[in-house]
């Protein structure tokens, strides 16, 4: 809806999901706190005004929201019992929140992932493969004023010295749980154009311009070696797109050597305004401990830095060797 309907904010959008009039949502408001409240379709109106335009309406509150979330989870028959998150409800206003209330969303977010009832798995599918090991909040580089704590799972290796084959389970949870993340970042995120990175980023590219950027258009980006590091094949594929456009890129993995940096820079000659957004499956650890403290824990750290991306995604945390996706895509 929002994709066809770019000026139709998330919150107005989620009220039309849940086929409320603005009057009818203020009564479905009540209903949920118990009739406590005597909220009116104005306030409705003023909120989804304030999410479409700056400088008019007045934001809800932290726990307006909250109200919000339950009211619309359940549904046009009003017996659904759907989850939304609040960051879904305002995606493209987060940032103009009173700061307060981005904290407190940050301090919501976090610690819903903490609680039992709700773990952080809970996020992508209803139970992780077995190759999957514990999972940790990794604080990244990203947007202003966006959620920079990831939920991230580790990747141990039976075998050390080998690289550790994923199993399709394996991969299309790490997917989902970049779709989860690139989802709760913070604001909206319209992707312009979703890069894969040779076969198996092209693999990624696919499901994520499917479930999270309304089928954008997808480019390719086949690399070979050569000596001084690595070319993009004449075979790739570059979409067209508007001069600022919003670029994702997907990678299978980060570890010592520059890619991700020889391809940013080629990127920008060819869309000089382009923001470029990084999602990769797998980041390599500097020591053996896959729960890291820190980003810059990761060996490819400095050199996703280097690249200035507006933010960065990451599934999964790997040692030495690294990891294989199924059918060894490369």
């Amino acid at each position: 809806m929002t994709a066809k309907n770019p000026d139709v904010p998330s919150l107005q959008a989620h009220r039309y999901a849940a086929g409320l009039s603005q009057d009818q949502a203020a009564a479905r408001y009540n209903e949920v706190t118990g009739n406590q409240t005597t909220l009116g379709g104005t306030t409705i109106n003023a909120w989804e005004t304030w999410a479409r335009s700056r400088g008019q309406g007045s934001p809800p509150s932290m726990s307006g929201l909250l109200i919000l979330c339950a009211a619309y989870g359940r549904g046009p028959l009003g017996v659904a019992d759907e989850s939304i998150s609040p960051t879904e409800l305002i995606a493209e206003a987060y940032e103009r929140l009173a700061v307060e209330d981005q904290l407190a969303l940050k301090k919501y977010i976090v610690d819903r992932r903490a609680t039992p009832s709700t773990p952080a798995r809970a996020l992508a599918s209803p139970g992780p493969p077995e190759q999957v090991g514990p999972e940790f909040t990794l604080t990244v580089p990203t947007v202003e004023y966006g959620n920079p704590d990831l939920c991230v799972f580790s990747l141990p290796n039976p075998q050390p010295g080998q690289l550790l084959d994923l199993t399709w389970d394996t991969f299309g949870y790490g997917v989902e749980r970049l779709s989860q993340q690139i989802k709760n970042v913070g604001k909206r995120l319209d992707a312009d154009i979703c890069f894969g990175i040779n076969e198996a980023g092209l693999a990624m590219a696919t499901f994520l311009a499917s479930s999270r950027f309304s089928r954008c258009p997808i480019g390719y980006l086949r690399c070979n070696k050569v000596r001084d590091g690595i070319e993009l094949d004449t075979n790739s594929f570059y979409p067209e797109t508007a001069e600022a456009s919003t670029i994702v890129i997907c990678d299978f993995e980060v570890k010592h050597a520059d890619v991700i940096g020889c391809i940013t820079r080629q990127l920008r000659t060819r869309y000089p305004k382009a923001e470029l957004y990084f999602a990769v499956f797998g980041a390599m650890t500097k020591d053996r401990d896959l729960e890291v403290d820190s980003f810059d824990d990761l060996t490819g750290a400095k050199i996703m830095r280097a690249a200035n991306f507006e933010a960065i995604f990451i599934a999964a945390t790997m040692s030495p060797p690294g990891i294989e996706p199924p059918l060894e895509l490369r």
